[in-house]
């Protein structure tokens, strides 16, 4: 991490990742313009708060679907992504063609790895998770075979394989979730880069503006009319037995993922 000295209070806090990008621009023919929706539906109407704003960006397109197989790929460069907690590579496989992938942890400038299911596990090479070993780390693993990869996409996180059965691989997630997978998924071996993501301290509130992100206001400091915790003579307590949003929605200890199509893929909740 590089630390700042302290010459005004932000820059006293200011924490980054002390990192060394092999490429100020991205490449040209992977890049293109998107609308970001910034918290607003297709009316325009605000459905998640606290974003807009921030510097614009270009889109990166990653391949999640790796459907380049047995061609060897050499690490080209190490670029950031404004879209992603991540960091990303650009690689050039061995017929001449470009792309970018989210780079595993340990990968640098020269580095190579193979998409193939006769692939050593080794951290880059991407397999099938029936041919990779027990105890192994993963990441960008898909949820059904063939159509990219969906799960584990997050900074310096993995999941962990640990049995393969019945035609399914039992992961433990980030989250400390166990699941089953279909073992004819692919995934990646290895954990993501930039693990230190979670320990960089912003620093500054025009920071956060540049990242789209808006400021966020207390319920407690709020009228009654726009917060359950509203109003008041000075500092009260928060009057209800449950903690709740500003509609009134209980958040404190109530289970909120129901979805019965996957719960049978469960095996251990987090």
């Amino acid at each position: 991490m590089k630390r700042y000295n302290p010459t005004s209070p932000a820059r006293r806090q200011m924490e980054k990742i002390d990192f060394v990008f092999t490429a100020k621009k991205p490449f040209k023919g992977l890049v293109s313009s998107f609308h970001r929706s910034v918290g607003r539906n297709n009316f325009g109407r605000i459905t998640t708060r606290h974003r807009g704003g921030g510097v614009k960006r270009l889109f990166r397109e990653i391949d999640f679907l790796y459907d380049k197989k047995d061609v060897d790929a050499k690490v080209e460069t190490m670029e950031y992504d404004p879209n992603r907690s991540a960091f990303i590579g650009r690689v050039v496989y061995r017929d001449g063609e470009r792309r970018y992938v989210l780079l595993p942890h340990g990968l640098v400038v020269g580095s190579t790895f193979v998409v193939s299911e006769r692939a050593p596990s080794e951290v880059g090479n991407r397999l099938p998770l029936k041919n990779i070993p027990v105890g192994t780390s993963v990441f960008n693993v898909e949820l059904t075979p063939g159509v990219g990869a969906k799960l584990i996409r997050s900074a310096g996180v993995s999941a962990e394989v640990l049995a393969t059965e019945g035609g399914y691989t039992q992961l433990k997630m980030p989250s400390g979730e166990i699941r089953k997978v279909s073992s004819e998924s692919w995934a990646t071996i290895g954990s993501l880069s930039n693990p230190e993501s979670n320990l960089m301290s912003i620093g500054k509130a025009g920071r956060m503006r540049h990242l789209g992100r808006r400021p966020t206001v207390r319920g407690a400091a709020m009228n009654p009319r726009d917060h359950p915790y509203g109003g008041g003579e000075g500092r009260q307590p928060r009057g209800t037995r449950r903690p709740k949003t500003m509609w009134g929605k209980i958040i404190g200890g109530v289970k909120t993922r129901r979805n019965k199509m996957t719960d049978k893929f469960i095996i251990k909740r987090r």
